[in-house]
């Protein structure tokens, strides 16, 4: 099919109004896999998924991804949404930004691109085949505000869909809300995002009940820093809060409170937020991470929150829901990207090289450490939860499956043969696998796969 550019539009574009007019009185039901890790972010699949497959089993579909990036799969009725970018051309005299730690100027030794035009792309793929049904060449041939890392992309935030529309959040080069079908809806353009050389990753999320998509964006050393909430049907700033956390590439997490509305508790190495999910209400604020802001935060169900970082020093904290206040706190065992997951009163954490850690979440009293994938690698994708199984997939491509509860024990490890860095969707008995150049479909020939479509 072939492609669409889209021109860039300075603020909300006209067509919001009208498509908002017509809308349906009731909301649309939440797709299956809707945003970053799935149904309330939470990693959580309400399917099984196959224990095991190869480059040669129960793959049942693989197709090519242009360009290049690490935002993960979302599942939306029949479609698969994908961001990417490529890059062209280098242009002479261009670069980023000038980035500065206190009074020096900075220049990270792995950061580079901002001297390379650069086309960001939003990619639907059909659930049951894999085929291209549209790309939208979201910006073209434009110069990034800023570098990335070398092993990163410009196309790392995962997309989110309410059912209806899907945004797509690109920093510097702004947000945009497409239907289903491909066609604009709206676009708001928040200005340059400076990320200390290292890429945007921070991804959009939903506030369903209240049909709003939360960005977060904290850059360089604060100044510009803010997270705001934004009405997915027509685009419009509902509400919009200062911060003055220096970048971060933590995805906010959405709690529902008890007998309460939602927060959205935002990370910082500062200082830890949580607003008012409607109203961007600050409702409490306690001391930070003391580590780089990048894996995002997870809830228990029962009031807690757990924030964690894994760089420069490893810091897990269980926060009260209702005032922040700390519960426990634990130093060891969490990695610099791999966010944790908790299921079953347990909050599993992922090393840098894959070693799982769990802990009790009302204690934090060790349930086992040291478990030790049977091969190494590097792990850069977090951990999702289908029944009793966590998938946990390496960089090298090799998704190991861990029997939850309180004895490790590795039940199956599965290659697709190629490095991963996004993290799996599960939807009706299928694992969609984002690796560096291809989308997997796994699943078992007995699977529903693509039969329990809307």
């Amino acid at each position: 099919m072939p492609g669409r550019r889209i021109g860039r539009a300075a603020g909300t574009v006209a067509v919001a109004a009208l498509l908002a007019g017509n809308a349906a009185a009731q909301p649309p039901a939440v797709p299956e896999w809707p945003q970053w890790r799935g149904p309330g972010g939470q990693a959580h699949a309400e399917s099984a998924a196959p224990l095991r497959w190869g480059t040669d089993e129960n793959i049942l579909w693989k197709a090519p991804i242009e360009g290049q990036g690490h935002s993960s799969p979302i599942v939306a009725g029949d479609l698969i949404f994908l961001t990417s970018a490529t890059s062209g051309e280098k242009v002479p005299g261009a670069g980023a930004i000038i980035h500065f730690m206190g009074s020096e100027e900075f220049l990270h030794p792995d950061s580079l691109g901002a001297d390379q035009r650069l086309d960001v792309l939003l990619l639907a793929l059909d659930r049951r085949s894999g085929a291209l049904r549209w790309r939208r060449e979201v910006r073209a041939g434009v110069l990034p505000y800023d570098n990335r890392h070398r092993i990163g992309s410009y196309a790392n935030p995962t997309p989110v869909s309410d059912g209806e529309r899907v945004v797509a959040w690109f920093g510097t080069q702004g947000l945009y809300a497409f239907t289903l079908e491909g066609d604009l809806v709206w676009s708001q353009d928040f200005g340059g995002v400076g990320t200390m050389g290292m890429g945007v990753a921070t991804s959009p999320v939903l506030v369903a009940a209240a049909g709003l998509v939360v960005v977060q964006s904290d850059v360089e050393e604060g100044d510009g820093s803010f997270i705001a909430a934004l009405d997915i049907a027509t685009g419009a700033i509902r509400w919009r809060a200062e911060r003055t956390q220096r970048v971060g590439w933590a995805t906010p997490a959405v709690v529902q409170s008890a007998g309460g509305p939602p927060l959205v508790v935002a990370m910082g190495t500062g200082e830890i937020v949580a607003y008012g999910a409607e109203t961007g209400e600050e409702l409490w604020r306690v001391g930070g991470l003391r580590g780089n802001a990048v894996p995002s935060p997870v809830a228990s169900g029962d009031g807690l929150v757990f924030a964690v970082t894994g760089y420069p020093r490893k810091n897990v904290l269980a926060l009260d829901l209702q005032d922040g206040s700390l519960r426990w706190s634990y130093r060891k065992g969490q990695g610099y990207v791999p966010s944790p997951i908790f299921h079953r009163g347990a909050l599993y954490l992922v090393s840098d090289g894959g070693i799982l850690t769990a802990l009790d979440g009302r204690s934090g009293e060790v349930v086992y450490e040291g478990g030790r994938m049977p091969l190494p690698s590097r792990f850069f994708s977090s951990p999702v939860v289908s029944g009793e199984r966590i998938y946990l997939t390496s960089e090298d491509g090799d998704t190991h499956v861990i029997r939850s509860g309180p004895r490790f024990e590795i039940l199956a490890t599965n290659s697709v043969d190629e490095p991963v860095m996004a993290s799996p969707a599960i939807v009706d008995g299928t694992i969609y696998l984002r690796s560096a150049e291809h989308l997997y479909a796994i699943a078992e020939p007995s699977s529903t796969a693509g039969t329990n479509l809307r």
